[in-house]
C-alpha cells in the first residue's frame, strides 16, 4: 500500500508532521491508517509551551490510544477545535482539515526531523 507523504513537510519517526510555512502539525497518512477510526483527540490549549519531541496530546481510535509528540518546540498558536466534534477528519484528511494545531517555533528545530524521502524509507 502506498501512503501520501507530502514533500514540503518534515516528519518525526513517531509519525507526526509539521508544515514549516504555517507551523501546522498533524499525524501522517500512515499513522491514521495504522490507528483505524479516530474517535477522540486531546490537544493542548492555545498559548501552551511544547518541547521538541515532548507529548502534545493523545489520539484515541477504536483500536488504540496513542500519545502525540511535537515535531518542534514552541508555543501553541492555534488548535483545530473542529476535531473535538469531528475527530474522524484525522482519518479523512490528515494533511488538510485533520490538522491538530499550529505552533510558533524556531526553524532550527527542523534540522533534526526527517524529510519526505527519509520518512518514506521508514514506513516502507
Amino acid at each position: 500500500m502506498s501512503f501520501d507523504v507530502p514533500e514540503e513537510l518534515y516528519y518525526l519517526e513517531s509519525h507526526e508532521w509539521i508544515d514549516p510555512e504555517s507551523g501546522r502539525v498533524g499525524i501522517t497518512d500512515f499513522a491514521q491508517d495504522e490507528l483505524g477510526d479516530v474517535v477522540f483527540v486531546e490537544l493542548p490549549a492555545e498559548g501552551d509551551e511544547l518541547e521538541q519531541e515532548g507529548e502534545l496530546g493523545v489520539i484515541e481510535s477504536i483500536k488504540a490510544v496513542s500519545d502525540l509528540y511535537a515535531p518542534v518546540g514552541g508555543t501553541v498558536a492555534a488548535v483545530n477545535e473542529t476535531l473535538f466534534d469531528r475527530p474522524e477528519l484525522v482519518n479523512d484528511d490528515p494533511f488538510g482539515e485533520g490538522w491538530l494545531l499550529e505552533l510558533e517555533f524556531d526553524e532550527s528545530d527542523l534540522d533534526g526531523l526527517l524529510d519526505a524521502d527519509d520518512y518514506r524509507d521508514q514506513i516502507e
